[in-house]
């Protein structure tokens, strides 16, 4: 049957259920939050004269957290207006409203007994046909069907949502043996189309697959932590991005998560998994159980690994755990050979194989942890998963890494690491030794752009499914680059579609990159029928390379520094006016140049989780690769006959001022950095797939190039006079430095269109060259240059 979700109950308003809730607000759906009715009144309500009749009191635990819901960091809605598509109640009054929703969605505490409980009510109101699920992370879903009616069992499944359940993108989808397939089916598809996730089928095994692999990763860590006596500076340093892993790396993570959380988990599988070879890793290591005794759980008893305190001259200070003494001291930094072997290595696989088989330290320490987890993947097939690419996807997916346990393991060489992990005492699941004597020996491999993976049970390669409709870069690399140098490759991404890849530091434009654009351009209009610009990375752009810009203004090439702004404003151009359509596909930061490049676009493509901004104020200029040009020509056009205030040009102007990054693509929108005829994926994975299908269709159209303006109404001296006093009052006020003011004026100047007696219609060019004119002469001012010195070698922003 066709089955459509347009209404969602929440059941259950805690860290989990409020998030859940704001996400599914997120993707356009109306939700109904509740939780319990307090069973007596706090003593603001006491001194109100309220009862606990009074509605107020009874809504006050499911509005409180979904108060401190919105108000959280990272925000859990990607625009706040959102929030009113939720709707507040309890169980007691609400819970008939159910019958309302296609998907009622458990998320209590975790006790069988209480949400035993919950669905008693749930089975007396829900009606039939809808779908039921458990949020559940550590209860079998197989318990929770005692009682139940056969209609229930038959649309109940877990479904494990990972927290933060915006930015986190694994969905595990959990069938009991009663869930009707074709509910699985649906599950599958809705969480990966509507809900943007990584969907995962998993079996009703403790904690699933992604807690199952990702704690015992941080088990055997502790373990291996606690042998070689590796400090907390020195975990964290080997365990984060330099594995293409998040910053919070091993010990911050369980800081943030809280240590209670992970023991608890732990001890559960430990209890739970008698006949799990590896279940003596789950024992709690000195170090950690010393922490949980103390009740050190991290950030929400304000220390664990870590502590934040006050220093003598009253400025924040984050100190670390000495694992021997439990003493608090001053941060430690890791200092192995092997990290500066790859200091300068940007290709995370390339990485991995350095430090992996590095003769030191951390060598040591990423071989004993490395290979006890292959070992430990390979024996959880097929008790956890049947396909070994579910275990990977979880991994990934629910805890931040860039490549899965099996997918390092191909990175390392499957033989020569099996050689190795034997002779460490680590010998692997028989199923690998029979798949490398049938001569395949690598778990994951490519076919005309297929990403397929080991089938255990057929013993030959499969494509993964769901991925059938996906472009995947990295599948492409052996028989679709049609151009490439260091820093951006050219694909064919088929039906006459070219697709650019930036992949330099940051994916910042700096030469190879202008020149991979300048190439694109050049091919498409050849042989092709249009461009995606995008990549798989974690960014888009984080703006222009500044290096050879801060080079050049040190040394007063002042003809050099005009000549590189040109030559870039005229790349700008020919994304605009390029004879066949170019669509940007934006994820992650897209930033200063990296923006400009998406405003010149036909179309942009934007990642949900895109952030975007012109933020070349923060290092002392201005943008001038058509950015402030650009945002001009927006607001003529958006301009109101009769609106002396310019609000809209003003807003512009403010958001370049204060440099401000909109926090996703329905922010980009209110900027004015996204136009209606732009659009949004959910899921990051579908994002290049998505952009072809956009360029495509505009070609099939009847794709026009479009004509350079010269209609752009500026507004002169009135502009000017209004927006100076606007920058006196911001410095009056102390918001902003002397050089601020200097960088506002520059702006005004190119955004009023000059010193022009009345509002007059200018040229693109025009504009353009009012830009390249400040832009320049921002390069000469020191304390501009002080600011990108700041960001090129201190990695932080400047105030000056």
């Amino acid at each position: 049957m066709k089955r459509s979700i347009k209404r969602v109950a929440i059941l259950g308003s805690g860290i989990m259920g409020s998030r859940i809730a704001c996400h599914f607000a997120n993707i356009g759906v109306e939700v109904l939050l509740l939780d319990i009715v307090p069973k007596e009144l706090n003593d603001g309500e006491k001194a109100k004269g309220l009862t606990l009749k009074d509605p107020k009191v009874r809504n006050r635990i499911v509005s409180e957290s979904f108060t401190n819901a919105v108000k959280s960091k990272p925000a859990p809605l990607y625009d706040k207006d959102f929030a009113k598509r939720i709707t507040l109640g309890n169980f007691d009054d609400d819970m008939k409203k159910i019958a309302d929703c296609d998907w009622t969605l458990e998320v209590v505490v975790e006790n069988l007994k209480i949400k035993k409980t919950v669905f008693d009510q749930v089975e007396k109101h829900r009606k039939r046909g809808t779908l039921i699920t458990s949020n559940t992370s550590g209860i079998p879903i197989n318990l929770m069907l005692e009682g139940r009616s056969d209609d229930f069992k038959k649309h109940f499944c877990g479904t494990h949502f990972f927290n933060p359940p915006r930015y986190l993108r694994l969905l595990e989808i959990i069938p009991t043996p009663k869930t009707d397939p074709e509910i699985i089916d649906f599950f599958m598809h809705y969480g990966d189309l509507y809900l943007g996730k990584t969907t995962v089928l998993c079996k009703d095994t403790p904690a699933f697959i992604a807690n199952r692999i990702g704690i015992y990763a941080i088990m055997s860590a502790m373990h291996t932590i606690e042998k070689m006596e590796l400090t907390v500076g020195e975990v964290d340093k080997l365990t984060g991005p330099i594995l293409g892993r998040p910053k919070s790396a091993t010990l911050r993570t369980m800081d943030v998560v809280g240590l209670d959380t992970t023991v608890n988990v732990a001890n559960n599988l430990y209890n739970g998994l008698p006949d799990d070879e590896g279940r003596d890793t789950f024992k709690l290591p000195k170090i950690v159980s010393e922490l949980h005794e103390r009740k050190w759980w991290g950030d929400k008893t304000k220390q664990g690994y870590f502590k934040k305190i006050k220093n003598k001259e009253g400025k924040s200070e984050i100190l670390e755990l000495d694992l021997k003494t439990f003493e608090y001291g001053p941060r430690t930094k890791a200092k192995f050979k092997a990290l500066g072997a790859v200091k300068d290595v940007e290709n995370v696989k390339e990485r991995i194989k350095t430090l992996v088989n590095f003769d030191d330290k951390a060598g040591e320490f990423y071989q004993s942890t490395f290979y006890d987890l292959f070992k430990y993947c390979s024996f959880r097939i097929p008790e956890i998963a049947d396909d070994l690419y579910n275990i990977d996807q979880a991994v990934c997916a629910g805890f931040g890494w860039e490549l899965g346990p099996f997918a390092t393991w191909d990175l390392l060489g499957v033989k020569e690491t099996v050689e190795k992990m034997e002779a460490a005492g680590l010998k692997p699941n028989q199923w690998v030794y029979d798949m490398l004597d049938k001569g395949i020996t690598s778990f994951f491999s490519s076919e005309d752009g297929k990403k397929q993976y080991y089938d255990i049970s057929s013993g030959s390669y499969k494509v993964m499914p769901g991925t059938e409709g996906l472009i995947l870069l990295d599948n492409l690399r052996k028989n679709n680059v049609v151009w490439g140098n260091k820093g951006a490759t050219i694909f064919d991404i088929g039906d006459g579609v070219l697709n650019l890849e930036f992949h330099s530091k940051m994916n910042s434009m700096g030469p190879e990159v202008v020149e991979g654009l300048n190439t694109v351009f050049s091919i498409a209009e050849k042989d092709f029928r249009g461009i995606v610009i995008g990549n798989e990375g974690q960014n888009f752009s984080a703006g222009a390379n500044l290096a050879m810009l801060f080079m050049f203004a040190c040394e007063q090439e002042w003809d050099e520094i005009n000549m590189m702004i040109a030559q870039f404003q005229n790349t700008m151009r020919k994304a605009r006016f390029s004879s066949v359509p170019v669509v940007v596909a934006t994820s992650g930061l897209a930033l200063g140049g990296g923006c400009e490049l998406s405003l010149h676009a036909d179309i942009i493509q934007a990642h949900a989780e895109t952030y975007m901004g012109l933020v070349e104020v923060g290092v002392g200029l201005i943008p001038a690769g058509g950015g402030t040009k650009e945002m001009v020509l927006r607001a003529s056009d958006a301009n109101i006959p009769g609106d002396p205030e310019l609000n809209q040009l003003q807003a512009y102007f403010m958001n370049i001022a204060t440099a401000k990054v909109a926090t996703s693509a329905h922010e980009i929108a209110q900027l004015g950095y996204l136009r209606p005829q732009d659009q949004i994926t959910l899921n990051r994975a579908r994002l290049i797939a998505d952009a072809k299908k956009t360029v495509i269709k505009l070609d099939e159209a009847g794709y026009t190039t479009p004509i350079p303006r010269s209609d752009i109404k500026v507004q002169g001296k009135t502009g000017l006079a209004l927006f100076e006093a606007g920058i006196h009052g911001m410095k009056f006020g102390n918001y902003i430095s002397e050089h601020d003011v200097k960088i506002a004026q520059k702006l005004s100047w190119v955004m009023n269109g000059g010193d022009l007696s009345y509002p007059t219609n200018v040229s693109e060019q025009y504009l353009l060259d009012l830009e390249r004119e400040a832009f320049l002469s921002l390069t000469g001012e020191k304390k501009t240059l002080e600011r990108i010195q700041s960001i090129l070698f201190k990695g932080k922003p400047l105030r000056n």
